[in-house]
């Protein structure tokens, strides 16, 4: 997907996300490509996503490199493959749940 692609699709939704079939983590996606991502069962990091080339990059506030993906839509949703050394691939969850901030900054 494109980055503008990727904004249509994403943006004003909260996407939950999973690998080998359980919950990985969820990401709530806002204007000006400004996200909200938590794993599961975890405190909540506010980041940003740009586009590189293909790829779709996330900066987050507590992280220092960029985490980029490649995005793909399917009929079930949406796969995300890691462009990093993991291998990891995501695959959108049908159930659609809130985000769920756990720590501190709880209701921020």
């Amino acid at each position: 997907m494109s980055g503008a692609e990727f904004d249509a699709y994403t943006v004003g939704r909260t996407i939950t996300f999973t690998a080998g079939g359980q919950n990985f983590g969820a990401e709530t996606y806002l204007k000006r490509q400004r996200v909200r991502w938590s794993f599961s069962q975890d405190e909540c990091q506010e980041g940003s996503w740009y586009e590189d080339g293909p790829n779709i990059c996330f900066v987050y506030e507590n992280t220092e490199a960029p985490q980029c993906w490649q995005f793909f839509e399917t009929p079930t949703g949406l796969r995300a493959e890691f462009t990093g050394d993991s291998g990891t691939v995501l695959f959108e969850s049908p159930i659609d749940q809130k985000l769920i901030c756990l720590g501190p900054d709880v209701g921020m």
